[in-house]
């Protein structure tokens, strides 16, 4: 699993089409769409069903997107660990952190345990 699949995923569920998602995210559609096989075959489940109009997340899709926009939320926390925070704000930022809390939230939502 890639943060670009996460990407493509989170895109394609807000926008319910691929051409859309893949121009937001400057992919080909043929780029997205292996980006969601390669996540799909990873996960063991289909994302979306696929229809002429679009894409529909499935009931896993529903399940995971909470989850997938958690760490997104955490990778973007990552790379800017102030959250756009400076100066005066730096101590709040730096009492956030010891208190555990990251921008956008505290705890990557649970995702139920698939059984084989």
């Amino acid at each position: 699993m890639h943060e670009r699949e996460f990407r493509a995923f989170v895109s394609i569920a807000e926008t319910g089409r691929m051409d859309v998602a893949a121009r937001q995210l400057g992919y080909s559609q043929p780029a997205i769409t292996y980006q969601i096989q390669c996540l799909e075959r990873s996960l063991g489940f289909k994302l979306f069903t696929r229809h002429p109009s679009g894409a529909r997340l499935t009931g896993d899709g529903h399940m995971i997107l909470p989850s997938v926009r958690a760490v997104l939320m955490l990778i973007d926390s990552i790379r800017d660990p102030r959250g756009g925070r400076t100066g005066e704000h730096e101590a709040e930022a730096e009492a956030d952190a010891e208190a555990g809390e990251v921008p956008g939230g505290t705890a990557v939502p649970m995702v139920r345990q698939r059984t084989a």
